[in-house]
């Protein structure tokens, strides 16, 4: 049974404030230059990979505008300038202009054979990033520019170089296996200092190429706890506070707080391949049965939004161009036995499958929950040991792109297929999706493509997930950016 937040202790507050005390000590003080105030930032997750940007650990160096890549993306995802100025594409080949007059905070010259380096060590990295999984991809300096091949022709190219895991780092972070990006990126913060899994430390970059920064630096703290991380916002200890959790949003000030949709779809996937679902007819008494208004309201506090479709929110190109989707009729359930399985690793998903248990017996299933950690259940999940799985899934992955989602999930082939879908007509429309040129051509191709997975009812969305931000009353400018690649930026400060 869930606590209610508000009878949170006062013993328990205290203490979640006490693991922030003194963290952000040097932060009272102005920056180096004698103007403004550093940025106090408390994150959730600790570095896992000593902030090596051929890891998840990537995105830390992006929200923190220390690392940069060839490209970036916009609201719609599609590939914009930043490291490169401009490309083109010739068959499997891809030409990079690299921007001119940028320097890495050692000073030293951002030039093509610098560019190279970085993708190379990437391409070549085992395990290699996964924006690279499955590519293959070689890069080369011709003159000032940089040449990007890959084995088959691959519209994403641009979208793929965007990723964090890609950033363009100066030399010295490169030394035999590891990357270490202290001092050796391109954004207007340089990384100084990195106390272990604790905290980090960015000062101002004067020599950036673009635009200056407000602040005068980033103070970071790692914060697990999400009690603690609300404790250090109420308490004014920190800045920006990333990810609160639902039950914590009630004891802040509503003006501090930002609900930013998430391209992460809550999912009940059902087994088309093996058991009571492989009738589409009771797969679509599953869909009728659900009722996920109730569990918005009842499970994420009215913090995550209904779905419409497997796209949420988060990409808002899906709404506009969806239509309706004509399903197989449903039938009255006779007492089948399902199985549904999920995990512990997201604290709404137990409760998510509790209800969903009550919906379905009401419907006329008998319904067993498997739950477990995930990574004590995905295999059995992938080998089909479950009749319905309950995922939390993001859409896009590291391209901002879903058409590599769709199809690894839903087709025939694909490498994370919990539905067991196997329907020539969806392969035909998932394969059309992923070679289809990015722009409105492609966002109507992934929409087709949705449309045809959701025809099948080998999955049914339930809700799109919020990711909760708190920004303390003087803060200006802080990103809330629903791919979590940008929080604090040359445009943030502190009043």
């Amino acid at each position: 049974m869930r606590v209610p937040a508000r009878l949170l202790s006062l013993t328990a507050v205290s203490a979640a404030s006490a693991l922030l005390t003194g963290c952000f000590a040097e932060s009272e003080s102005t920056g180096a230059s004698g103007e403004g105030k550093r940025v106090r930032l408390a994150m959730m997750q600790p570095p896992r990979s000593g902030l090596s940007p051929l890891s998840d650990d990537a995105f830390k160096l992006s929200r923190w505008s220390t690392a940069e890549t060839l490209v970036k993306l916009d609201a719609e995802g599609d590939a914009e300038p930043a490291l490169a100025t401009e490309w083109r594409q010739s068959g499997r080949t891809w030409t990079f202009e690299i921007r001119e007059g940028v320097t890495f905070h050692d000073g030293t010259e951002l030039d093509a054979e610098s560019v190279v380096r970085s993708l190379t060590a990437a391409a070549d990295a085992s395990p290699k990033p996964r924006i690279l999984d499955g590519v293959e991809l070689t890069a080369k300096a011709d003159g000032d520019r940089v040449t990007v091949t890959t084995a088959t022709e691959d519209p994403l190219v641009p979208q793929r170089l965007s990723s964090p895991q890609l950033s363009i780092l100066a030399a010295k972070a490169y030394r035999g296996k590891t990357v270490n990006p202290l001092g050796a990126g391109t954004g207007p913060f340089e990384l100084t200092k990195v106390n272990g899994t604790s905290s980090a430390s960015l000062d101002r970059y004067d020599d950036y190429w673009g635009e200056r920064a407000k602040a005068p630096g980033i103070d970071v703290k790692f914060v697990p706890d999400g009690a603690a991380r609300a404790a250090a916002l109420r308490s004014g200890e920190a800045d920006i506070v990333e990810a609160v959790p639902v039950s914590q949003a009630a004891l802040l000030d509503e003006e501090s707080i930002t609900e930013v949709p998430m391209p992460r779809t809550n999912t009940l996937y059902l087994n088309t391949s093996d058991g009571p679902f492989e009738d589409a007819s009771l797969r679509a008494a599953a869909r009728k049965a659900i009722d996920a208004g109730s569990i918005v309201k009842g499970v994420y506090e009215g913090r995550a939004d209904v779905a419409e479709g497997l796209l949420g929110p988060a990409l808002p190109w899906a709404a506009e161009l969806r239509t309706d989707v004509r399903r197989a009729a449903a039938k009255k359930a006779d007492g089948e036995t399902v199985t549904i399985g999920t995990f512990t690793d997201r604290a709404e998903l137990p409760e998510v499958a509790a209800t969903l248990q009550q919906q379905l017996q009401q419907a006329g299933f008998k319904v067993k929950l498997e739950i477990r950690e995930y990574a004590n259940i995905e295999s059995d999940a992938l080998a089909g040991e479950f009749d319905a799985f309950i995922l939390s899934r993001a859409t896009v992955l590291d391209s901002g792109d879903p058409a590599a989602y769709l199809y690894s999930d839903f087709a025939s082939d694909g490498s994370f297929n919990i539905s067991r879908l196997a329907d020539s007509s969806v392969d035909k429309v998932l394969k059309k999706a992923g070679a289809t040129a990015t722009g409105e051509a492609r966002r109507k191709a992934v929409i087709e493509a949705e449309a045809a997975v959701l025809a099948t009812d080998a999955a049914i969305p339930m809700l799109h997930e919020r990711v909760i931000q708190g920004d303390a009353e003087g803060v200006v400018g802080a990103a809330h950016d629903p791919r979590e690649r940008e929080l604090v930026t040359a445009d943030t400060y502190v009043k």
